[in-house]
């Protein structure tokens, strides 16, 4: 078995009166390829906020790793190799994809601009916003923004990389670059974490399933046993 990147015991998050997500078991191993699935409500994006340290639980574990991360700061996180994308992406608008891709390079400990710079022009060309590096970051659209925050994550080479809606607002042919890129970066051997609706897309890329709804886990497998699994139908599909 690879390494064991993440994993969390009884992990819960209350918001007031709502339990966003109540005593959720979750590991992730080095390699994966896993897709977060459930409907609207069903805690997804909660939990890969405390998963990359930008909510703090209220009652469980959570180890990186093998050292324990519950508390710390979304910072913290990232040094200990988790990276992450956001459902909204949180990019420097007036900025240029150039120096939006900087930001998270020359914040790594020791780093140097020139070679920030060009670990920058490298995840750009492989994204194919090579041609793009001088245009402010507002004027991509919204496609190209998803890549850009995915190669903001890249710059600080985590080990596991959290994308939460990746697929949401693209158009056709930038889902399918998507899904190339993440499956070239995979052969690499990163190792993903994706929260979308598309299921379609996600059938297409992931190797496990994960699904939650209400708060809870109730399905955790092959893409094909999910598909099949009456609770998951009935929660995720409302048959």
């Amino acid at each position: 078995m690879s390494a064991l990147l993440i994993e969390t015991h009884a992990l819960s998050m209350r918001f007031g009166g709502i339990l966003a997500v109540s005593e959720l078991d979750f590991a992730v191993h080095a390699g994966e390829l896993v897709g977060l699935i459930g409907p609207n409500g069903s805690g997804k994006t909660t939990t890969i906020n405390m998963l990359t340290g930008h909510l703090v639980p209220v009652q469980g574990e959570i180890m990186v790793r093998g050292v324990r991360a519950h508390g710390q700061a979304a910072s913290a996180y990232a040094t200990m190799g988790v990276g992450r994308t956001f459902q909204i992406t949180q990019l420097f608008g007036r900025m240029t994809v150039l120096e939006n891709m900087l930001v998270p390079g020359l914040a790594r400990p020791g780093s140097k601009k020139a070679g920030a710079t060009r670990a920058a022009r490298r995840h750009l060309e492989f994204l194919g916003l090579a041609a793009l590096e001088n245009l402010p970051a507002k004027n991509l659209s919204g496609g190209q923004q998803k890549l850009l925050e995915l190669g903001r994550a890249l710059m600080l080479e985590p080990a596991i990389l959290f994308l939460d809606e990746p697929f949401a607002g693209v158009n056709p042919f930038l889902r399918d670059e998507i899904i190339v890129l993440v499956q070239k970066l995979h052969a690499e051997g990163r190792t993903f974490v994706i929260v979308d609706h598309d299921i379609e897309a996600l059938q297409r890329l992931v190797h496990r399933m994960v699904v939650m709804a209400r708060g809870r886990k109730i399905a955790d497998g092959t893409v094909e046993d999910v598909r099949h699994d009456q609770e998951v139908l009935r929660a995720y599909a409302g048959f």
